[in-house]
């Protein structure tokens, strides 16, 4: 494991959440969702890169979250499943021509990253790894 990766990926995931909520403030809910995604992945990344697991791909994430921290019972399974939801819809956001986003769906996504974003952290630190606040 090196730290200054797992490190440099986690503050990917804190700048796109920040991201997320300066455009969710702006109504920008498309945008807001892909970067909310973008942060749950990063932070995703950050806790694999403990184990030394390292995503080729977005899928990949998804895959090996479940199977180096979930299965194991190193994270509660409700995250794959906030990981999940936050990839279908950033997907959505993302690619979807014809889906209209509302500021509430754009909110709680947010709400999930900001909060799922915590459970990493407090696992990085539980395993030694030693954040900027």
């Amino acid at each position: 494991m090196n730290p200054e990766n797992v490190r440099a990926e986690f503050e990917k995931a804190k700048n796109a959440l920040r991201a997320a909520e300066i455009l969710q403030a702006e109504g920008l809910f498309e945008d807001t969702i892909s970067r909310s995604y973008y942060a749950v992945m990063h932070a995703a990344r950050a806790a694999l890169l403990v184990h030394d697991a390292i995503p080729k791909s977005h899928a990949a994430v998804r895959r090996l979250f479940g199977a180096v921290l979930i299965r194991p019972g190193l994270i509660e399974p409700e995250w794959a499943d906030v990981l999940a939801r936050e990839q279908d819809r950033g997907l959505l956001a993302d690619y979807s021509l014809h889906v209209l986003w509302e500021p509430e769906a754009s909110s709680r996504l947010v709400e999930d990253a900001r909060v799922f974003l915590q459970r990493i952290q407090e696992y990085l630190v539980s395993v030694g790894i030693v954040l900027e606040g």
